[in-house]
C-alpha cells in the first residue's frame, strides 16, 4: 500500500534546506500543498500579493508542475485534503507569528480529529523564537544581549533537497492573478532568483558591508530580506556560507541577520506589540491625526530629498534601503508626529519584503517605544542624515529626478527648485515639539 504524506507549504518556498519537506518524502508520495487563506491573502497589500503569486509559480515550475494550490479557511482545506489522498501525516514548519501559531493549533486539532497526525518540523528562522532565555529564565529586552546569545546558541546546518520524489496528482486551484501597482517593479521571485542574488552578494559586496551598509547611493546591502520574509532561503544557509568568511563584514552582516530572530523572538512572547507599544508609557504619547502631511510623506512629497526619496523608492520598487527606512519613520514619528502604526501599515501595504515582525519593532525601535537600550529620545534630522549617509546625492537624484541638476552642496537643501516642493515643516521647531511630548509623557507615567 502507498504510504501519503501532505507537505503544507506557507513561509518556506524552497525545496533545499527545508527539513519539514525533507521528512514529509519519507513518504512514497507526497502532496506539495498551499492554502491560500483568505485571512492572510485579503489583508496583503497589491505588492505581497503579486510577489507571493510569482514565489508560487517558481516553487511549481521547481516541482513540475505539482504544486497543490487550494483556497480556503487551512482549518478546513487541509484535514480536507488529507481525506482526500489519505495521508497519514502533515508536515510544515512551525509558525510563531500570532495568527499562524494560533492556526496551526487549530489545524493539528482538526487533524487530530480524524486521526492523521501533524509533524512540525524547523522554522523561518535559525533558531527559533522561544529557545533563547536569559539566565533568569525570561526572553532578552535588548537585541545586543539577544546577539551574544543566539551566536553562542548556534544553528543546525543546511539540509539538502529530496532527491527522488513521486508527487501526488490531485485537484488544484489555479495560481491567482495579481498585478503590481503601475510602473512598479520588485526583484524576481522564487528559490532560484535568491539563491542568485546571495551568490552575488557573497562575491560581490559582502567584504565591503561595514562601508557600504549605510550609503543608499551604493549597491552594498544584500537585498535578501524579500527571499527570507517568504522563505525562498533559509538564513541558515545564509549563515553557513557566512561562516567561511573570515571579515569583519561577514560578521556584521550575521548580526543583521540576528535582528530579525530577535524581533520574531520579542513578538513570540509579546503578540499584543504588532498592534501595540512595547514600553507601556509611550500609550501616554499625544499623536497627530494623519492629515495633509503624512500624505506628502507616502508620495515623496515633502521637500526633505532624502526622505522623499526613499518613499519612492518604496513605490518603485518594494524596497527601501535600511538606513533610509530609519530616517523616513523618524520623519513621519518626530517631525509629523504621527504614530508609528500608520507608518507601519503604510510599509506593509507596499514592502515586498513586509514581516510582521520585523516590521513593528523597527518602526517602534525609531519611535522609542521599542526595544532600545538608548537611554534618550532618537530624533534623526534628516537632512544631517542625508549630508552624512548620501554626501554626493546619488540616491536622491536617483529617486527624486526634479534634483538632478542641484550641485552636491545643495542637494539635501535645495530652495526653489522648479516642480521641487518648499520643505512641509520646520525640522527644528518639530523636534522641539517631540521632546515637549514626550517630556510631558514621562510626568504622566
Amino acid at each position: 500500500m502507498t504510504t501519503t504524506s501532505v507537505m503544507w507549504f506557507r513561509r518556506d518556498l524552497r525545496l533545499h534546506d527545508n527539513p519539514a519537506l525533507l521528512a514529509a518524502c519519507a513518504a512514497q508520495e507526497v502532496v506539495p500543498l498551499f492554502v491560500l487563506d483568505p485571512h492572510l491573502w485579503d489583508r496583503s497589500g497589491r505588492v505581497r500579493r503579486s510577489y507571493l503569486a510569482a514565489s508560487l509559480r517558481a516553487l511549481d515550475d521547481a516541482l513540475g508542475g505539482a504544486l497543490v494550490i487550494r483556497r480556503g479557511d487551512p482549518r478546513e482545506v487541509v484535514p480536507r485534503v488529507a481525506r482526500e489522498t489519505g495521508a497519514l501525516t502533515v508536515h510544515h514548519a512551525a509558525d510563531y507569528g500570532p495568527y499562524g501559531a494560533q492556526r496551526d493549533r487549530d489545524v493539528t486539532e482538526a487533524l487530530h480529529g480524524i486521526e492523521v497526525e501533524t509533524q512540525p518540523l524547523g522554522s523561518p528562522y535559525a533558531v527559533a523564537p522561544g529557545r533563547i532565555k536569559n539566565r533568569s529564565g525570561d526572553p532578552y529586552q535588548v537585541y545586543s544581549a539577544y546577539q551574544r546569545a543566539w551566536a553562542d546558541h548556534g544553528w543546525r546546518q543546511p539540509v539538502d533537497a529530496p532527491t527522488r520524489q513521486t508527487w501526488a496528482e490531485l485537484r488544484s486551484d489555479d495560481i491567482p492573478e495579481a498585478s503590481l501597482p503601475k510602473d512598479m517593479e520588485v526583484v524576481e521571485a522564487g528559490e532560484l532568483a535568491a539563491h542568485r542574488a546571495w551568490t552575488r552578494f557573497l562575491d560581490q559586496a559582502v567584504d565591503d558591508y561595514d562601508e557600504g551598509r549605510d550609503l543608499p547611493g551604493r549597491d552594498g546591502v544584500s537585498r535578501m530580506s524579500t527571499y527570507l520574509r517568504w522563505g525562498e532561503i533559509h538564513p541558515r544557509t545564509m549563515l553557513a556560507d557566512l561562516a567561511r568568511k573570515r571579515s569583519s563584514s561577514a560578521a556584521t552582516y550575521r548580526k543583521e541577520l540576528a535582528w530579525r530572530e530577535f524581533y520574531a523572538d520579542v513578538l513570540w512572547h509579546r503578540p499584543e506589540t504588532a498592534r501595540e507599544d512595547l514600553r507601556e508609557g509611550f500609550s501616554k504619547m499625544t499623536y497627530d491625526d494623519p492629515g495633509a502631511g503624512f500624505e506628502a510623506w507616502t508620495k515623496g512629497e515633502t521637500g526633505f530629498p532624502i526622505v522623499d526619496a526613499g518613499m519612492r523608492e518604496l513605490r518603485a520598487t518594494g524596497f527601501m534601503h535600511n538606513r533610509v527606512r530609519m530616517i523616513v519613520a523618524s520623519f513621519l514619528v518626530k517631525d509629523l508626529h504621527v504614530w508609528w502604526r500608520h507608518g507601519a501599515r503604510h510599509f506593509m501595504e507596499w514592502l515586498a519584503d513586509g514581516d510582521l515582525a520585523s516590521n513593528q519593532h523597527n518602526w517602534q525601535w525609531v519611535a522609542g517605544s521599542g526595544t532600545d537600550a538608548a537611554p534618550y529620545f532618537r530624533i534623526f534630522n534628516p537632512t544631517a542624515q542625508g549630508k552624512k549617509f548620501d554626501p554626493d546625492g546619488s540616491y536622491v537624484r536617483r529617486w527624486v529626478p526634479e534634483l538632478a541638476d542641484v550641485p552636491d552642496a545643495e542637494v539635501h537643501e535645495p530652495r526653489g527648485v522648479p516642480g521641487y516642493p518648499e520643505p512641509i515643516v520646520d525640522h527644528a521647531e518639530e523636534r522641539a515639539e517631540s521632546l515637549r511630548r514626550f517630556d510631558k509623557t514621562k510626568g504622566r507615567a
